[in-house]
């Protein structure tokens, strides 16, 4: 019981949300004992005029002996547009419209013959008691407008089709004086795509009857789906011979059955072969999402809607207002006339299957508790006007507007005869009828200018399984074709949301989408829907789904890992703030303080053999430069500026060129000392006088004007890499012109390598405080460094590229430090009594010597 009311409450609230959108929420039921009672039959609606103010008589001569629930609906909007014209005293006044109902016709020709009634279809051969009638409506059936057009004409009677578009009708030649009501299905096939695409289907499947308003159909379709970038899985067209549709069928459910669209669109005539082919679907319980018109919204028979689907339905029909009073007309109709069960009172009743007792009660004895409990949802049932019940109202209304205006503009077409009998010259008011245009009650616009471009809207509903052999049906949207691009198709997230549960609804696409940082790429030989989705390349995005290119990221930002958005660059350089900038900067300070410790422990023992030797002055111009050797590499640090730019190269050129050529002059100075061991008066007067000194101000003399040529043509300024690093702007120093720059660091080496000759030659010379051999090894050290640093400077980039540069510096200086002078703080310090032995006297006279 507690299930049973929770279920109560669910109905309860969906039936109090379909109250508050309108009488365009209602249930359908698909109990109905006879086959066929939800078709169409042909109804042909003869007009005719008497005098005065005449009511219709209603269902005259038993109307529904053979008529469905969809007649009956019809037979109700034609007598609601009558009931409405003869009220009006502006239309036709004291003049009243009449009409002759007739269903079934071909039925009844097809059993009767012809000529039993030619002569009811003779109004130019009438008696006195026969009627002539000013305009017939035929429809909704194509086929029989088709077929009684000719005898209409002949016959000499106007015909207006009400009933859907069809292209043969509008042949001139075959049917000259046939006017068809209902629009062209001119935007029908964008109305659908616009659907498939805003529920981001793009692989759909097409059923169409093979006629001409399905082949224009699908070619329409075709061009709207390649607009938008949808694509056709298979398309069935179900031809008309039936030989041939026999052995096709097998191949339509195999493919239908394989296919991944889950969406299938449906056009075309309901009374071809195609409706055959969906009931075989319909047996074999082929569930689709299907997308189709409101004619094939209909019951074939007992519990068996024609598209019933577990996904649901979506039908198109054109939009149509309501019209005030046609619900409480239909329930003003006594039902009591009507014998057969399929009449009036099954339009209110026939959900419950229960017995009346009068026209507005119900026997709920006699109905089971099931029906009791549907008694209580107070549901609404289908009683708005249909689609084509709407343009039958206009039909009627523009007869009596074109009759309207004859009687303005010809006083002449006034009958002569008098009395209650009233008929006027049809072809005349078809004359009127062509190009009437009008307002209607509910204030749309009618236009039977066909040639004229009509705007065209649809309704667009919901059809969906709610109880066992019922149905709800939700208007969802709708289509203006005039608006915009993009704001066309409008559907109401409230309903979707109550009515349609998207995560149940399978994905109808052939490809799964691709998500952003790929791209798609198609499959070869299918069509564009299918394709592979392939990662965006380096510093590339896609930030949408299925897109076909990937973006470029602009240069100063970068891709992210995931490869959907672009990030800007940060600013970057070898900064004190980096780990590695801090460690080198710290690493220069500490040498340059060691260096300044040796300079000093020099100083204090200036008068030692160990620091005297190889000419103490040369050692503390060495140590001097070796301390700017090592500052120099601060300037390599930091933020670049244009000053510290021009600084950077032409300091480290000088101060390495003084530090080189200092060790060369010393190097010079020891072979001169120790190879010329008989020395003629030249070589000693070179020596005395200092001559190998002048080495450092000419090399240095040398390197400035290499440098001041380099400021001159080319200098290094302030650049930015974007590309060395993924996601950093690199800031730095551009050397201006590398050919300047490789001049001088090539000219530094080639005194590192002359001074590396030199003490080569001199490296076994003895004596104790000969240091040759120091000077051997840290020249061998120095030319290590800076022969390694050029393939090392050229594979790295961004700050690992200065902080080579950088470690070079700090590395050929520091092996000149301790190659040279920490194995003489060691003999100062730790082993100051090897300064003292026998033939230091010896040694001094040397050394002063070569002062």
């Amino acid at each position: 019981m507690f299930y049973l009311t929770f279920f109560f409450l669910v109905l309860r609230l969906s039936f109090l949300f379909c109250s508050l959108i309108g009488p365009r929420c209602f249930l359908r039921q698909s109990d109905l004992d006879i086959l066929g009672q939800d078709k169409d039959t042909d109804c042909l609606f003869s007009i005719y005029t008497k005098h005065g103010h005449i009511k219709n008589g209603y269902f005259t001569r038993n109307p529904d002996k053979k008529l469905t629930t969809k007649n009956i609906h019809l037979i109700l909007s034609l007598y609601f547009a009558l009931e409405n014209i003869n009220k009006d005293p502006h239309i036709l006044s004291n003049i009243s419209l009449l009409v002759k109902v007739e269903c079934n016709v071909l039925d009844d020709w097809r059993m009767n013959s012809l000529s039993s009634k030619i002569g009811e279809f003779l109004p130019n051969y009438y008696c006195k008691n026969q009627r002539r009638y000013l305009i017939v409506l035929t429809g909704p059936i194509w086929l029989s407008s088709a077929m009684l057009g000719p005898l209409l004409y002949i016959t000499n009677r106007p015909e207006i089709y009400y009933g859907p578009y069809h292209p043969l009708l509008s042949s001139h030649e075959q049917f000259p004086h046939l006017y068809q009501m209902a629009p062209k299905d001119t935007s029908l096939a964008l109305a659908m795509v616009n659907l498939v695409v805003h529920f981001r289907w793009n692989w759909v499947g097409a059923i169409i009857s093979d006629d001409d308003l399905g082949l224009q159909f699908l070619s329409e379709l075709r061009k709207e789906m390649e607009r938008n970038s949808a694509c056709l899985a298979f398309v069935h067209i179900i031809v008309e011979n039936k030989i041939l549709f026999q052995k096709n069928v097998n191949n339509y459910y195999n493919e239908i059955t394989t296919s991944s669209a889950k969406v299938v669109i449906i056009y075309g005539d309901k009374d071809s072969h195609l409706q055959l082919n969906l009931k075989l679907y319909r047996l074999v319980n082929v569930h689709r999402i299907w997308v189709t018109t409101s004619q094939w919204d209909l019951i074939t028979h007992k519990s068996r809607l024609l598209l019933n689907s577990f996904y649901g339905t979506f039908t198109f029909s054109f939009h149509f207002s309501e019209l005030p009073g046609f619900t409480t007309f239909i329930h003003k109709t006594d039902p009591s006339k009507y014998k057969s069960r399929v009449s009036l009172a099954s339009l209110w009743w026939i959900y419950f299957n229960c017995s009346l007792n009068s026209f507005n009660s119900m026997n709920l004895k006699n109905c089971s508790r099931e029906k009791r409990y549907n008694w209580l949802f107070k549901h609404h049932l289908e009683m708005s006007v249909g689609g084509t019940g709407y343009v039958l109202y206009n039909t009627v209304h523009a007869v009596a507007y074109a009759l309207h205006e004859m009687l303005l503009q010809e006083v002449d077409t006034w009958p002569k005869c008098s009395g209650e009998g009233l008929e006027f010259d049809s072809w005349k008011m078809v004359h009127y009828l062509k190009n009437i245009q009008f307002t209607n009650p509910v204030g749309d616009q009618v236009n039977m200018n066909q040639k004229e471009n009509q705007d065209m809207k649809y309704d667009i509903y919901y059809n969906m399984d709610f109880l066992p052999s019922h149905e709800l049906k939700v208007k969802i949207g709708k289509f203006t074709k005039h608006l915009l691009h993009g704001q066309q198709l409008y559907v109401s997230k409230e309903m979707i949301k109550w009515n349609i549960d998207l995560s149940q609804i399978p994905p109808s696409i052939c490809s799964m989408p691709c998500c952003p940082g790929f791209r798609k790429s198609p499959q070869q030989g299918k069509a564009v829907c299918c394709f592979d989705c392939i990662p965006c390349p380096e510093n590339e995005i896609s930030n949408m789904t299925d897109m076909d290119h990937c973006l470029k990221c602009p240069d100063d930002q970068y891709a992210n890992p995931a490869r959907n958005h672009c990030f800007k660059k940060v600013t970057t350089f070898l900064g004190y703030e980096d780990l590695l900038g801090m460690s080198l900067a710290c690493l220069a300070l500490c040498f340059s303080v060691l260096t300044t410790i040796v300079l000093a422990i020099f100083l204090k023992h200036k008068d030692t053999p160990t620091v005297k030797a190889n000419n103490r002055v040369l050692s503390y111009v060495l140590l001097i430069s070796l301390i700017f050797c090592f500052l120099c590499s601060l300037l390599f640090i930091g933020q670049p500026n244009m000053t510290t730019c021009l600084m950077q190269q032409t300091i480290f050129a000088v101060v390495f060129t003084v530090a080189a050529s200092t060790v060369l002059a010393k190097t010079i100075i020891v072979v001169l000392a120790f190879k010329v061991t008989t020395p003629d008066r030249r070589m000693r007067r070179l020596l005395v006088s200092g001559a190998p000194n002048f080495i450092i101000p000419i090399c240095t003399m040398i390197q400035l004007i290499l440098c001041g040529i380099w400021l001159g043509t080319s200098p290094p300024f302030v650049d930015v890499d974007i590309h060395v690093e993924k996601n950093h702007i690199l800031i730095f120093c551009n050397k201006g012109s590398i050919i300047a720059f490789y001049f001088v660091l090539g000219y530094l080496g080639l005194i590192a390598m002359g001074s590396f000759t030199v003490a080569f030659m001199a490296r076994n010379l003895p004596d104790t405080f000969n240091e040759a051999k120091y000077l051997t090894f840290s020249m061998l050290v120095f030319c290590c460094v800076w022969i390694t640093f050029l393939p090392v400077y050229h594979s790295t980039k961004g700050k690992a590229m200065v902080a080579v540069e950088v470690f070079c510096i700090l590395a050929s200086s520091a092996g000149l430090l301790l190659c040279i002078f920490v194995p003489k703080c060691f003999i100062i310090l730790l082993r100051p009594k090897r300064n003292y032995f026998h033939n230091f006297r010896n040694m001094q006279f040397k050394m002063e010597n070569a002062h």
